[in-house]
């Protein structure tokens, strides 16, 4: 195993930057907000850790890219924010792609996230992402595929025997197409692949200063390792992005693993899309998560 690791000053510059007018956006933070995201570059933080690699087929092995820090992010003349006509995150399930989703997207989209079954290849030399996002246009996919236990078990060749235009509203096509079981894992590993997305649209790139669920992932054991929050850097841009306080947001967090779900729908292969059929909220795997945003809460209210 491999640890990436930066030097606190490194990190430091990362998140607060030497230009003197984000040096002053900083330090117009709430002070126990500052406290939260130094601990980016505190030696020793219990609460966010270094990158480690595993293999030569993880993603910063594989995928070489330029960080993004702070002041990159912040500067990049090409970064949408959301606007008061423009606010509202749509998940739309589809069985086709990027173009589909740009046609789709509704005049007060800030972006528009595909949920499909379909294995994604964006191109032939790479092997399958879990998702994919167009910065640009606003609009982004990922893919139920390889969560399901089953999924290298299941066989669909040959049960399309001819091509056939569907409408949209159409939802045929999926009938007895392989749906995995909900179980609380599958929620947690949609959960990173959505966020990572629509990360991506709010213009942050993959992330190679911290432990974070903007790192990139090449297979499924990598995804599973990547945390579900951000680290410090990341978490300033997206505060950045949006506005919001970082208490009410792991306030927010906490409620929604602890609310009871009783309005979960989901489409079954014997239903048709108006026959939807109620299930709990498995949140047994965001324990460890739970625990961590709740230590979170107690720097932010010190």
């Amino acid at each position: 195993m491999q640890t990436v690791r930066h030097s606190e000053h490194t990190l430091k510059t990362a998140l607060i930057s030497k230009n003197p007018e984000l040096v002053k956006q900083y330090e117009q933070l709430d002070p126990r907000e500052q406290r939260l995201l130094n601990e980016a570059f505190r030696p020793g933080s219990d609460l966010f850790g270094p990158i480690t690699l595993h293999s030569p087929s993880d993603w910063i092995i594989s995928h070489p890219e330029a960080p993004q820090d702070f002041e990159e992010f912040f500067s990049d003349l090409h970064r949408k924010s959301p606007s008061s006509g423009k606010q509202t995150i749509y998940i739309q399930c589809i069985g086709q792609i990027l173009t589909f989703l740009k046609k789709k997207k509704p005049e007060d989209a800030f972006c528009v996230v595909g949920i499909t079954m379909i294995d994604l290849y964006p191109r032939d030399s790479w092997n399958f992402v879990f998702g994919q996002a167009s910065l640009t246009e606003g609009v982004g996919i990922f893919s139920f595929a390889r969560y399901g236990t089953d999924f290298h078990s299941s066989h669909f060749k040959g049960k399309v025997k001819k091509l056939e235009r569907k409408s949209s509203s159409d939802y045929s096509v999926f009938d007895d197409y392989y749906l995995p079981e909900a179980t609380s894992v599958l929620l947690l590993r949609s959960c990173k692949t959505l966020t990572h997305e629509i990360g991506h649209i709010f213009g942050l790139r993959h992330c190679q200063w911290l432990a974070c669920l903007m790192q990139g992932s090449n297979h499924l054991e990598e995804a599973d390792r990547r945390p579900l929050d951000l680290c410090p850097i990341c978490l300033r841009k997206l505060q950045s992005a949006v506005g919001f306080r970082l208490r009410d947001r792991c306030k927010a967090l906490v409620k929604w693993i602890d609310a009871e779900s009783t309005d979960t729908p989901r489409v079954t292969p014997k239903h048709s899309r108006e026959e939807l059929v109620t299930l709990p909220k498995p949140v047994e795997a965001f324990k460890e998560w739970k625990e961590w945003i709740t230590r979170c809460l107690a720097v932010l209210q010190k």
